[in-house]
């Protein structure tokens, strides 16, 4: 798995401005995606420790599904683990890279309790999830598996969690060559993201908070890391829903929704989550993380 030159100077660059932190990883497109391949080798290249926790297969769809894992009689998708390989797997040349046989949520959380613990005794810092194949916005949040596993992390085990997806469509195995663009892209941007929340140190968000963040589909407007903006938003419509924190000049957010469909710019959305309902956090949950991004992120016009 290779990220392009360009994007791993981009990076070298990003990771003398963050800290490197421990990172476990789920995504609900299965362990050997190329999405989340791609983001796992970016952020190790800038700096950070990531061990892959994920499921054996797409689990798309999902949610918040926690099943203990059962042997596994076929190869894992794309041909990654042999028949009959058991309930969970580790890939022989990077050990850091797991397999669960069950749903994203349980490989999260076999990830945290037994991977990271068997690595890293002081546990992980952040939780990430994903880039999903596809968006996750409104009404396909709950029933997302990027998004449960999120939220299983900040809800259960008070992780710091960023859910990540990515509009382009269409699946692709670990080992595609050459790389596309919508993978780099979108690794470089989870990267960069990443490398925002934890530049101001710990706590990284508020407890039981999570982020829900969708980019646009990459094409000859949005091509480019250095092309989008990232604009912070909510999860859903919120016409009877008490003030937003304050932001750009409103106590009212922007849903993901509206701002995805825009084309005037290229944009990524980052919203902030209540891991007790998968809807937007409150007021006061949103301020700190609103502080924290006030530089990174961007007003729409």
């Amino acid at each position: 798995m290779r990220v392009c030159a360009t994007s791993l100077a981009v990076l070298a660059q990003l990771a003398a401005i963050a800290q490197g932190v421990r990172i476990i990883q789920g995504n609900d497109d299965g362990w050997a995606e190329l999405y989340a391949r791609s983001a796992n080798a970016a952020l190790k290249a800038a700096g950070h420790q990531v061990i892959l926790s994920a499921p054996a297969e797409n689990k798309s769809g999902s949610g918040s599904n926690d099943e203990e894992p059962k042997p596994r009689t076929e190869p894992c998708q794309y041909n990654s683990c042999p028949a009959n390989s058991g309930p969970l797997g580790v890939n022989a040349t990077s050990p850091d890279l797991h397999w669960v046989n069950s749903f994203p949520v349980t490989a999260l959380r076999y990830g945290i309790d037994n991977f990271v613990k068997q690595s890293w005794p002081q546990g992980a810092d952040l939780a990430v999830t994903g880039p999903n194949v596809g968006s996750n916005i409104w009404v396909q949040v709950p029933f997302s598996g990027t998004v449960g596993g999120a939220v299983f992390a900040a809800k259960d085990r008070k992780l710091p969690s960023i859910a990540f997806s990515g509009s382009s469509s269409g699946t692709l195995a670990w080992n595609t060559q050459p790389v596309p663009t919508r993978s780099t892209v979108y690794a470089e941007l989870a990267t960069r993201l990443v490398n925002a929340v934890v530049a101001g140190g710990k706590p990284y968000l508020p407890e039981n908070v999570w982020l829900n963040v969708n980019f646009q589909n990459i094409d000859n407007r949005c091509k480019t890391a250095n092309d989008f903006k990232f604009v912070l938003t909510r999860l859903n419509p919120g016409i009877f829903s008490a003030q937003d924190a304050l932001s750009c000049g409103s106590t009212r957010l922007p849903t993901e929704t509206s701002v995805i469909l825009r084309t005037d710019a290229c944009y990524a959305t980052v919203s902030i989550g209540d891991a007790a309902d998968k809807t937007t956090a409150s007021a006061a949950q949103q301020a700190p993380v609103i502080a924290r991004l006030s530089k990174f992120t961007t007003c729409l016009p």
